[in-house]
């Protein structure tokens, strides 16, 4: 922890902080707070933050991953809707880590709705966090889409949003959110994470997701043009390409002229293809 000398929260003092807050975990805002010390520095290391390193990190809670964070980093963004914990967030670093204060920026938002003119003049490069699981993969899509400065990131989800984000063509739980993170960058999973370490303890398993951004992989069709393909042949996933396409393109033929032009075989699924795919079958709708 460099030169700075700081105590994270334990779990009696994250029930204690809770207790006086008169705070319950909700299930609404998808609450379960880290209350082991080990994970969050488990965090902060696989996270591969650099000293000049802005973190944006969603859902802060109480304040266990924000301690970890702030010796490590320039900024710490904290963007939490419950007001309560917004308005808490301050006061625990001013106690805890009183020299990191000036690092820690609380914005108290909903994460699916912030831009870059609302993070209290920051640009994030970094996101970490341990997301609430009822909004983690809209969170991490919003936010790669809003935030051009974000580079990487670690976060914390459940189990099954780890494996559905790092799934690659094939897989059984490949679908909308593998490919739609797969236009921004490379995602892999980066360990799981035990039940034990949160309070209250969910009832299903963790895990880390990390992401590096990259160029997206086409020029000429945009975002939005390539996850119209996507979403049209994940919405039908049992059909082919050619029908699930059908509306998309206008009619199953003109699908299957943009599919052929594109290389991909009308014949397949949704689940086979790439992103390279998908953008190369908006490409050749446009050329139409």
């Amino acid at each position: 922890m460099g030169e700075f000398s700081m105590s994270l929260l334990g779990p009696v003092e994250i029930r204690n902080l809770a207790d006086r807050l008169d705070l319950r975990p909700t299930k609404k805002f998808g609450q379960n707070f880290v209350i082991d010390g080990g994970t969050v520095r488990r965090i902060v290391r696989v996270a591969d933050l650099a000293p000049d390193d802005v973190v944006i990190e969603v859902g802060p809670g109480l304040g266990s991953l924000t301690l970890a964070l702030l010796p490590e980093v320039r900024q710490v963004v904290a963007v939490e809707i419950d007001p309560v914990l917004a308005g808490q967030l301050p006061l625990t670093v001013a106690d805890k880590a009183p020299s990191l204060a000036s690092r820690l920026s609380v914005v108290g938002a909903d994460a699916l709705r912030i831009g870059p003119g609302d993070l209290a003049g920051q640009q994030p490069t970094a996101l970490v966090a341990n997301l609430p699981y009822n909004v983690s993969v809209p969170v991490v899509l919003h936010l790669l889409e809003v935030l051009p400065t974000l580079r990487k990131g670690l976060v914390m989800v459940q189990s099954e949003v780890a494996d559905r984000l790092a799934a690659g063509p094939g897989s059984k739980v490949y679908g909308v959110p593998s490919v739609k993170a797969a236009w921004y960058a490379s995602v892999r999973r980066a360990g799981p994470v035990g039940r034990s370490v949160f309070w209250p303890v969910p009832n299903v398993d963790s895990g880390l997701v990390a992401f590096s951004r990259r160029e997206p992989p086409s020029t000429t069709a945009s975002r939005e043009e390539v996850f119209a393909v996507i979403d049209a042949a994940f919405a039908q996933r049992r059909k082919t390409l050619r029908a699930a396409l059908g509306s998309w393109a206008g009619s199953p033929a003109l699908a299957e002229r943009a599919l052929r032009a594109a290389g991909v075989d009308p014949s397949a699924r949704g689940e086979q293809l790439d992103i390279l795919a998908f953008t190369r079958i908006a490409e050749h709708k446009l050329v139409e």
